[in-house]
């Protein structure tokens, strides 16, 4: 097994989580990120062999943020609650983190990889962000929104990662590449999720995400 820890923020996914949570078969070491009155995601994997994060701030980035800091394992992922990601990646992932980078990002868009979930609004968003933080970061990754990610713990611990939305997508890979570490992307796929609807709103969290990527390029200028 591999000393790894799986975060996984959560927010009412009491039908998916379960199933995420059965699918990954206590193969890992899993933190499960969520607020105290998430009830019903709290009872549906009180069975589960995980460890449950209250979380004490608010939003998706908060989450990650949390999980991140509370994991005490040489590896970290983010990985979905809506069964989004497939979990057979994580080996191949953790071969090449192995091989000496520093932070793994998973692309739905390079070769023996695609999506099931993308759509044609968030397909060119993503598009135009990526494209934006390899011209302005030289990031070289082929898909900053995803957040199928595997790191060193001790690595993001070290990044001051402060946003609490989903500009936390780029806030990570930015920060890793500003701070010298070594960052690739590898084929991923991701799945329909299983229940529930995108709690991304392409424009309004399309916007924060540009804001952030222009305070980030600002930043020690």
């Amino acid at each position: 097994m591999y000393d790894l820890t799986l975060i996984i923020p959560a927010k009412n996914e009491k039908e998916s989580l379960p199933k995420v949570l059965t699918e990954l078969d206590n193969k890992y070491k899993i933190k499960v990120v969520l607020k105290e009155n998430d009830y019903e995601t709290i009872e549906a994997i009180k069975n589960f062999n995980i460890e449950i994060i209250k979380q004490t701030g608010d939003g998706f980035g908060n989450a990650l943020i949390e999980g991140i800091n509370a994991t005490d394992t040489k590896y970290f992922s983010i990985f979905n609650a809506d069964g989004s990601f497939e979990p057979k990646e994580l080996d191949f992932m953790m071969k090449k983190i192995e091989e000496g980078y520093d932070f793994i990002f998973g692309s739905r868009y390079m070769k023996n990889s695609g999506s099931e979930d993308d759509t044609i609004i968030t397909y060119v968003g993503n598009k135009i962000f990526t494209l934006l933080g390899n011209i302005f970061f030289n990031l070289k990754i082929s898909d900053i929104l995803y957040t199928f990610v595997i790191g060193k713990t001790n690595r993001a611990q070290k990044l001051n990662l402060i946003s609490s939305d989903f500009s936390f997508c780029v806030e990570l890979p930015i920060k890793a590449k500003r701070q010298n570490n070594k960052l690739i992307s590898t084929p991923s796929f991701e799945r329909k999720r299983i229940a529930g609807e995108k709690k991304v709103n392409a424009f309004k969290d399309g916007l924060m995400i540009l804001i952030k990527m222009i305070k980030l390029f600002f930043q020690n200028k």
